[in-house]
This record gives C-alpha cells, structure tokens and sequence, in this order.
C-alpha cells in the first residue's frame, strides 16, 4: 500500500488542509491517508486558548469524513497518545513497525518543507518516508521548492514529489483564531467549534443564522448524509413558499430534522428519560424511530426552536393523526428530496406541489408498504396519520 502521513496542529484544520489531503491521495494514488494532529508540537508553543488536544482529533475527524472516502482517508491518534514532544522521526517509527511493507509518503506544506533538514532527526525521516511537498500560498510555487527538493534528494538521498493544488487556500490556522467568523472553514467544524465554544466563540446557540444553525448540524451527522439534510431544507422551503407556511421555520426545521441520526440507542434514551419524553416499547427499540424524537429535543433545549419547529421534526418520521401544515411540509419533503431515488418518487414530486395532503397520504402509503414487505411493525402514528388523512378526504369529498 502506498500511505500518506499528513500531520500538524490543526488548531483547526482549514479549507487549505483540506485542499492538500484531496490533492495528495489523488496525484500520489494513496491507498491510504492519515490525519495525525500532534499532542505538542515540537516546533512552536501552542496559543493560548487553543482546543484541546481531544478537541482538535474531533475536529480532525471531521474534516476526515469531510474528503467522503472513509475507506482511505482516518484520523489518527497515535501522537496524542504518547508522551512527549510529537517528533515525526518518532511518529514515522511507530507506523514503520505498523506497516512493515508498505510504502509511506510525508505531507508538509512549504515552510516545513523548506525546513525539513532542521528538524530532530532528518536522516530518519527521510531513510522512512517520502516527502511530497505542497504550497500553501500562490508564491510559494516554482523555483524554491524545487532548489529544496535538489538540496535533499542530493544530501539525503530523499524521495521527494512536489505536488500542485488544484485551488490554494492562503489561510492559516492563526487567522481563523483570530477572525473567530468560520471563513476558511469548513462548515462542519464551524458548527464543532461554535457548538463548544472554542477560540473564545462565545456563540449563543439559541440565536444563531441559519447558515450558523446549519453548520452545527451538519457537525453532528457524518458527511454522506449532508446532501439529504440539504434538500429536504431547500425542498421544505419551497414547499413553504408554495403552500404558505413560514420559510423560517421550514428551513430551520429541514437543517436540524436529521442532526441525531447516527446517535446510538443509549444516547437517544438518555436524552429522552433526561427531558421526559414518552417512548413506547417499538420507539425505544428503534433509532430510526428515535432521532425524530431527540432531534425535536435537541432542537428545543439546544437550539431554541419555535415549538413549530420541534413537533415538524418530531413527526417527520413516523407522521402523526392531526399534522399541522408545517409538518407535513418536513415529513414530505424528507421523503423525497431531489437526491432520493425510488420507484414512484417523481409522481410524489408532483404530488407535493398540486395537492399536499394527496403527497403526503402516498407517502404514508409507499412507507407501509416497504415496512410490510420486509416484515417490520408498523408504528401507530404512520397508520393513524394515513388513516386520519384518508378519513379527511373522503369528507371532503362527501361534502
């Protein structure tokens, strides 16, 4: 395998870090790429007021599962579990003894690069790794670097590749502490840092824009499901426009409907039995069924949502007898968002924008039958709102 050692502070990992790990596995063909954030750094004090260090694996991680391909690309926590100042040559013998057969390339941005020969125990680093070298800045390109790559292919015999970035993000972890805005972030750990408060962001969550909402949700959900949570925002705001019901609070609703979905069971029941929220035994089985429930929860107490809002993510899933306008907004929108594929899903797109209450019967209908057909049960509410539905058109057309 060929593998990519990508280390730093990432106090926080940027856009620019970001850029370098996509370029990287792509022009090296990388088997394999690891994150590595360093417990302390041996080449500067950390700032005052930086993350954690468990803070800054998190935030690593989600930029990791930001590249969507978690079958290449890990956060790892090798430096932060040993002691002592994070010395690469260390770190390079630890992963030598982990991959005696495979081959390992070193990525550094060009200061470190153009260092490299000042550092603790050069010869090591470059006996066990190759060195691909990328700019951080429009003028770090060209002539220097490849003076740099002479002087250590001539001098130690070093591999050395020099890669180009597609797009340079001239940002740098210094300057997001300091603008404390989320530029030059990515927007999920935006969300991470505005959700815990670090770098002095003393953000108050029960206030925030929606671009600042929708960065915390996308933090709390993994990557491959950022593209659902987007359309059903962007499709329950149009449904609200077409409708008219509130855009505000179909929006918010759409951008946290989803932001529990990969908890595990002990996290949904616990946040439940802490509020008091009443689960039957089919709910308390089933996290499909339980995010709905802590999502509203999360919505609520952390978030400070409208009470519209709370009861459209908590009936999203299951539907319910009674569902305001709001509510039926998020349950359709969530089942077919344009990146949803499935036999009838076109017809239900239509459905939506000609007679809502049609689209969201249908949908109640296609849910049930799935959930027969593969033999699970059938919550109470899901038959209680087709039937309430049903019941309501016949009146009307009696009437």
């Amino acid at each position: 395998m060929r593998i990519g050692i990508y280390g730093g502070s990432f106090n926080p990992p940027h856009l620019g870090h970001m850029e370098a790990a996509r370029a990287a596995l792509e022009a090296l063909e990388l088997d394999k790429l690891l994150l590595i954030p360093a417990k302390t750094p041996p080449h500067k004090v950390m700032a005052e007021g930086s993350a954690t260090p468990e803070q800054r694996l998190e935030m690593t991680r989600l930029m990791a599962d930001g590249l969507l391909q978690p079958e290449r690309v890990e956060a790892d926590d090798l430096e932060l579990k040993r002691e002592g100042l994070s010395y690469t040559s260390d770190t390079l013998r630890q992963l030598r003894e982990r991959y005696p057969q495979d081959e390992l390339w070193l990525l550094v941005g060009t200061d470190m690069f153009l260092s490299l020969q000042s550092w603790h125990e050069p010869q090591v680093i470059l006996s066990l790794a190759g060195i691909a070298a990328f700019a951080r800045k429009e003028a770090d390109r060209g002539e220097v670097l490849e003076r740099q790559r002479a002087y250590l292919t001539g001098t130690f015999g070093a591999r050395v590749e020099i890669l180009s970035l597609p797009r340079i993000y001239e940002i740098s972890s210094t300057q997001v502490r300091r603008d404390r805005d989320g530029t030059g972030l990515w927007g999920p750990v935006w969300g991470y840092i505005l959700r815990h408060g670090i770098y002095g962001v003393q953000a108050d969550l029960k206030g925030l824009s929606a671009d600042d909402l929708r960065a915390c949700s996308l933090s709390m959900v993994y990557a491959r499901r950022h593209a659902h949570i987007l359309g059903v925002e962007e499709e329950a705001v149009r449904l609200a426009r077409r409708w008219g019901a509130d855009e505000t609070d179909a929006r918010r609703a759409g951008i946290l409907h989803d932001c529990t979905k990969y908890w595990t069971r002990e996290e949904h029941l616990a946040l439940c039995d802490k509020y008091g929220l009443e689960l039957d035994e089919l709910e308390r089985a089933n996290e499909k069924l339980l995010h709905a429930k802590t999502g509203s929860l999360v919505a609520r107490y952390e978030f400070g949502e409208r009470e519209e809002v709370c009861q459209a993510i908590l009936w999203h899933t299951t539907g319910r007898p009674g569902m305001s306008l709001l509510e039926k907004i998020v349950y359709i929108a969530d089942y077919m968002e344009p990146s949803r594929a499935f036999d009838g899903v076109e017809k239900l797109r239509e459905m939506a924008y000609e007679d809502l209450d049609a689209a969201v019967a249908l949908g109640l209908s296609m849910s049930i039958e799935d959930l027969r057909r593969r033999g699970a049960v059938i919550h109470r509410d899901t038959q209680g709102a087709l039937d309430w539905l049903t019941e309501g058109r016949k009146g009307n057309e009696e009437f």
